[in-house]
């Protein structure tokens, strides 16, 4: 199975690296660096392509809240926080926010559809889209790249001795979560005491 994997890494990188940039992104960022590692994949086309991913994904979340204001706030109640706090960043940061978004856990979907549903220029989001979006790819894949042999070993490690991986990597996904929800009560605390 992991060689079929690998198999299909080598053959559709590209492609592989493109989708998985729409939807998610860094998982397959480090997979891309570590295939330019290994000799499988071009560093400049991987950034290249994975930029273009990821800024499709944003530009499709950019429209759909362009274009289903209503729907969205209808449907997606739950997310009402969320949506509030990329409000106040859109507010307080303007354009920067659309750098800082990708970076930003919970709130890389809801800040494109939140610029999408204000009266943002769709053609400014574009161009900062664009190139917030090859920055990222650079980030991610020139580490991943560069310690390319020390990540195969540490995923060799995890693999064999995943007892000790699996509380380390809950422990790390518990914090960051903590965190970002620490970050989010304070931006709803800084508006309801604006707002009083």
């Amino acid at each position: 199975m992991e060689d079929l994997f690998i198999t299909g890494l080598k053959d559709y990188g590209y492609i592989i690296l493109f989708l998985w940039s729409i939807v998610e992104g860094e998982m397959g960022l480090v997979m891309a660096g570590i295939m330019i590692h290994m000799g499988n994949m071009q560093y400049f086309m991987s950034i290249f392509i994975a930029g273009l991913g990821g800024f499709t994904g944003d530009q499709i979340y950019f429209y759909i809240g362009r274009f289903n204001k209503r729907r969205i706030q209808s449907k997606l109640h739950k997310q009402r926080r969320q949506f509030a706090i990329a409000y106040l960043l859109l507010k307080k940061y303007g354009w920067l926010i659309i750098f800082m978004q990708r970076y930003l856990y919970g709130l890389r979907t809801i800040i494109p559809m939140s610029i999408g549903i204000t009266q943002y220029s769709a053609k400014k989001f574009a161009l900062i889209n664009l190139i917030s979006a090859w920055i990222w790819a650079a980030i991610v894949i020139t580490p991943a790249y560069f310690y390319g042999a020390e990540i195969l070993n540490l995923l060799a490690y995890a693999k064999q001795h995943w007892y000790v991986a699996l509380p380390i990597a809950s422990g790390f996904l518990y914090g960051l979560h903590t965190y970002f929800r620490k970050m989010e009560q304070h931006f709803l605390k800084k508006r309801k005491n604006r707002l009083s």
